[in-house]
């Protein structure tokens, strides 16, 4: 697939991707959101016209159904269609690597093979989750997934919600997998992510919290998937862009920036801030669907002068 010209410039002063990520991911990647009607019914338009929008903002990527797309609330059709719904509408713009990851390595290969028939150029395999995985169980998931598609493949860590912590020695054998392009680190262990960074040249790391964007860039991470990126994108570009032109302080005072909005988009219940602050910005996607919960109409305020403070309305 084309990617547009201007997003395939490769990083001056930020880190390289990975030498064989066949897609030289970097940049800003938001985990875009899953938006729903009042009743919780899927809105495939309204998930594209937000991947419109971070797109239009001048992100690097986009990535549906991470976290902040709640991808596990979500049918197996439903997913396919958000997948579908985001491809089509910014597909061939900007890199569309599409969350593919399940409890299952059958679903999951099910996943990756719809989102690569429908032309997604990547797709992210979060560690399975639930049931307790050991490293020969990992390799042979992710050995799976790489062999029922033509993509490039992005392992997505995230321990504290899937149980499943992938040790450096896992990660080594999954490197040999000849599709395996990076991996989205969501541990916020920066020790394990050093030594992975400077272990494999070969693969593409993105910083998956945005309390580690400057930080993950220091560290060697190519990429960052920003949940406030979903919100203020332009903020999050305009790190990454300093921090690429070499203006470290400019960049850090942007990551200065960024830990208030998190902060603020913290408050209240898990994950709530992101679709409530877009809807203060104008954006409404919709509630989030149960048993996640939105603000209660404190919050909600206390959110909205967080933000007008921040000069974000």
């Amino acid at each position: 697939m084309l990617v547009a010209a201007h997003h395939t410039r490769m990083p001056t002063h930020a880190p390289a991707p990975g030498s064989g990520d066949p897609l030289g991911l970097h940049g800003v990647v938001p985990p875009v959101v899953t938006a729903f009607d009042a009743d919780e019914s899927l809105d495939a338009d309204t998930t594209a016209d937000h991947a419109r929008m971070v797109v239009d903002a001048g992100v690097h990527g986009v990535f549906p159904l991470g976290t902040n797309g709640e991808f596990p609330l979500l049918t197996p059709s439903e997913r396919d269609r958000v997948v579908t719904a985001v491809v089509d509408e910014v597909g061939g713009e900007v890199p569309v690597i599409a969350g593919v990851g399940a409890p299952s390595t059958r679903q999951t290969v099910a996943h990756a093979e719809h989102a690569a028939s429908v032309g997604a150029d990547g797709v992210v395999v979060v560690t399975p989750f639930y049931y307790p995985l050991d490293g020969t169980a990992a390799v042979e998931h992710y050995r799976r997934v790489a062999a029922a598609v033509d993509c490039p493949v992005y392992v997505y860590h995230i321990p504290s919600k899937t149980g499943n912590e992938l040790s450096l020695e896992t990660l080594a054998a999954l490197a040999e997998i000849d599709t395996l392009a990076g991996v989205k680190d969501s541990s916020k262990d920066v020790p394990w992510l050093g030594q992975a960074v400077d272990a494999h040249p070969e693969l593409t790391f993105l910083a998956g919290s945005d309390s580690l964007l400057a930080p993950g860039l220091d560290v060697g991470c190519a990429g960052l998937v920003s949940a406030v990126a979903n919100v203020a994108p332009e903020l999050v570009v305009g790190l990454y862009e300093a921090y690429d032109e070499g203006d470290r302080e400019r960049a850090r005072a942007r990551q200065s920036t960024v830990y208030e909005v998190r902060a603020a988009l913290k408050r209240g219940p898990y994950m709530a801030g992101v679709k409530a602050a877009l809807g203060l910005r104008g954006f409404d996607a919709g509630p989030l669907r149960s048993p996640l919960r939105g603000l209660d109409d404190d919050d909600r305020a206390a959110l909205e002068a967080d933000l007008a403070d921040l000069g974000l309305l």
